[in-house]
């Protein structure tokens, strides 16, 4: 399903790890459609903004920015943090019109308010930062 969008090189050149571990991190990771509509829910109901990555295994610039995406996680505790693997969740991506990977999507009441395309941290973490209301 779609395509790897890199957008700049990574820190090190290990494309041979498997998705990066994110189990300690504050990213719940959507194994199911119901599992998705379970987070969408708790995070409306606490008011939480919602980070979705789309994601896929295979993709090197997905494994590049996911322990970065993870650490935004920690560092942005007011945000909910989601991670989709496209391949996993065919159908529920398609409906999302997820054409490349990574794919992060910025949902505020269930309701799409943004998108980024591609491996980009510095835009990523901007978006994020917006978001969040925080200012550095």
């Amino acid at each position: 399903m779609g395509n790897c969008v890199a957008v700049q090189k990574a820190d090190n050149d290990d494309q041979d790890d498997a998705m990066i571990d994110l189990s300690n991190r504050n990213v719940h990771i959507i194994t199911t459609k119901e599992i998705w509509d379970q987070k969408i829910s708790e995070a409306m109901q606490d008011g939480k903004m919602v980070v979705a990555n789309f994601t896929a295994s295979w993709c090197a610039p997905c494994r590049l920015i996911a322990p970065f995406f993870g650490g935004l996680s920690d560092k942005f505790t007011s945000l909910m943090f989601l991670m989709v693997d496209v391949d996993e969740l065919a159908d529920f991506s398609s409906s999302w019109d997820i054409q490349a990977t990574p794919t992060f999507y910025f949902l505020r009441d269930g309701e799409k308010i943004d998108k980024l395309v591609g491996a980009n941290r510095h835009e990523l973490e901007k978006k994020i930062v917006k978001f969040s209301g925080l200012i550095f």
